[in-house]
């Protein structure tokens, strides 16, 4: 008899088993349809011996101590500050936009209190924002909106940035200094090993049976378990009862390329030309010494496994009515991207994950005869989930 079946070896799963297991001494079985540990997460070598992966660029950047203390416990970090050039009217500028993606871009020499100035004299006025085209207007003006935002989102989503929630634009900040870097998180860093040999060892605990290629339908009958941690898409695990939950999706397309560097920044954004959104080099992400390279680009689509919930306002309303189910089922835990339906940063899983940790042993200690209560305040972990999320 198990004490927990949890459905999906990514982020939320594998954090979830590794404490229920050596905190709380619980035998976990952790199930995967994939192949593979890790989730979206997972890096492998390649043909070549270049680590790569598989599913895209994943940057870990927290402001939480908490969280990157404990992933500190099955890696050692690389210090990994993300920087992305965009290709637009012909040049290779910073982004997100900052001072001196204005002066290249139109020629100027603008300080930062001038660009400052630019902005506004280029914003226009929007009293109620409401989706990811105001956010951008309201800020830096139509011009920029249209080199750099408008195409891109149109790519990534499938939808006009008027279409969508004003969540999706307002992680991308404008900078009037020269700040080059992606994220400004307290804590940058890339797994000096591999996300994957992090997760190996999260998951090394006699307490802990890893089961892959594996559907959850397949053996949910035959497993004796107490109860579930499901991490999987919510609207999947009630078989669609109000509809399919929408996704955007994405399709990779892996090089090695005979040359030691490819690209002048790790990530190249191309908002305009091309019919995908961006280029990855891996040897800047992992430090890898390699006298070949190799890169991956991302092509945007409706169909696939599911990356993206699409944030507008009936896919919201769609995935509350499943979230009252949820709610409403006992033993049941869902937890994660999928199971609650937002886009939630790596740390975000982390700090969510953990969050649901504290919670079952709460509930649990709360059977037991009762003990003095130690008070504290809100932990920074449990902050965390409610922040605003940035793309990886």
């Amino acid at each position: 008899m198990f004490d927990y079946l949890i459905v999906g070896a990514g982020f939320a799963g594998s954090v979830l088993a590794e404490r229920l297991a050596t905190r709380s001494n619980k035998k976990v079985l952790i199930i995967d349809k994939r192949s593979h540990i890790a989730g979206n997460a997972y890096d492998h070598y390649n043909e070549d011996g270049i680590l790569v992966h598989k599913y895209g660029p994943h940057i870990f950047h927290t402001n939480s101590k908490d969280v990157f203390d404990y992933l500190g416990n099955f890696t050692e970090w690389r210090p990994y500050e993300h920087r992305v050039l965009a290709s637009v009217d012909g040049q290779m500028v910073p982004m997100p936009i900052n001072l001196d993606t204005i002066n290249k871009l139109y020629g100027l020499n603008l300080t930062s209190f001038e660009v400052e100035q630019f902005f506004e004299s280029m914003a226009e006025k929007v009293d109620v924002i409401k989706t990811s085209e105001d956010v951008v207007v309201s800020k830096v003006g139509r011009e920029l909106y249209n080199k750099f935002f408008k195409n891109y989102t149109n790519k990534q989503w499938g939808l006009d940035p008027s279409q969508l929630d004003k969540s999706v634009t307002s992680r991308v900040p404008t900078r009037t200094n020269r700040d080059d870097r992606y994220f400004t998180d307290t804590y940058q860093a890339m797994p000096l090993h591999g996300y994957t040999r992090m997760f190996e060892k999260m998951l090394d605990h006699p307490n802990i049976k890893v089961m892959l290629n594996t559907d959850y339908h397949e053996v949910i009958d035959f497993i004796p378990y107490k109860e579930i941690i499901f991490t999987g898409p919510v609207d999947e695990y009630f078989d669609y009862k109000f509809g399919k939950l929408p996704y955007r999706s994405l399709e990779f397309k892996h090089e090695t390329l005979n040359k030691e560097k490819h690209l002048a920044a790790p990530v190249v954004n191309y908002p305009n030309e091309h019919p995908y959104t961006r280029i990855t080099e891996f040897k800047a992400l992992t430090g890898q010494d390699h006298p070949k390279t190799a890169i991956v680009y991302e092509y945007p689509q409706a169909e696939g496994d599911p990356y993206y919930p699409i944030p507008m306002p009936e896919n919201a309303e769609l995935y509350n009515k499943y979230k009252k189910l949820a709610d409403e089922t006992p033993n049941v835990h869902f937890v994660g991207r999928l199971a609650t339906y937002k886009y939630y940063n790596m740390d975000q899983v982390v700090a969510q994950a953990l969050t649901l940790y504290k919670k079952l042993t709460e509930k649990e200690n709360a059977a037991k005869p009762a003990r003095p209560a130690i008070s504290g305040s809100t932990s920074l972990v449990e902050k965390l989930v409610s922040r605003s999320p940035k793309q990886e």
